[in-house]
């Protein structure tokens, strides 16, 4: 059954630009897995989708690098020192709860733009919003995807499109060195990661040839808020 559902969940989350951190975090939290294997594991299968979709990506010559690599040059050593940190049990479920009611209020009120990006990223402030995510990326193991999007929309950084295959490559670069930094610390994935891997990345191959005109965006999003917001009350109130 969880291996279905992570197939699932990463389908959705695919077909908009997604690995699924948060939501592999939600569904971890309802079956109780141990906070010491949760935030490694999501961060593995991050790896294992957005390596796919950063592929496509690529391939197609549609990552704008120029926005991103700042993004990356701060993200990357802040998801590496959050990897590092080892939290409590109480206070990692309460971050991560709080991070999951955050993500579902960003996905409820994210409009989106039809416009190509306006303006250019400002260094400074690039530099220190790639800390900010990389580190609640490594901290919590959700990939930072889910803020990112939003932001580089809401700033007018890039347009929607743009913030698809930006996405990945993002949660990939965070993910991996989190991942790093979760092991060092001594926190190990579940032993059944191979098969959630599996799993997400037939899910995330399904994703990015659905059509998103076969898929109702709304109803998507209202069902990953629906999740968000149960998961993150649960693990809040745990």
């Amino acid at each position: 059954m969880a291996s279905l559902l992570f197939a699932i969940i990463s389908l959705l989350y695919a077909s908009v630009g997604q690995a699924g951190g948060t939501a592999f975090v939600s569904l971890m939290a309802f079956f109780g897995m141990s906070s010491t294997e949760m935030r490694p594991t999501a961060l593995g299968l991050n790896i294992v989708v957005a390596t796919y979709s950063t592929w496509l990506f690529n391939r197609n010559k549609v990552v704008d690098w120029a926005i991103l690599r700042p993004l990356l040059f701060s993200s990357m050593p802040a998801s590496l020192a959050g990897g590092l940190i080892v939290l409590g049990d109480h206070m990692y479920k309460t971050l991560t709860g709080l991070v999951l009611l955050l993500a579902s209020a960003v996905m409820i009120m994210q409009r989106r733009r039809a416009a190509d990006r306006v303006c250019e990223t400002p260094l400074t402030a690039s530099v220190s919003i790639g800390a900010a995510l990389g580190l609640v990326s490594g901290l919590t193991g959700v990939g930072g995807g889910v803020f990112l999007a939003p932001t580089l929309i809401t700033l007018n950084w890039a347009s929607p499109k743009q913030t698809v295959a930006l996405s990945p490559p993002f949660i990939l670069a965070n993910s991996t060195v989190g991942f790093v930094g979760a092991l060092f610390s001594g926190q190990f994935p579940s032993p059944d990661l191979a098969l959630y891997a599996i799993s997400a990345l037939a899910g995330a191959v399904a994703g990015t040839v659905v059509s998103l005109n076969c898929l109702n965006p709304a109803g998507i999003r209202f069902v990953l808020v629906v999740v968000l917001l149960v998961a993150g009350i649960q693990l809040v109130l745990a």
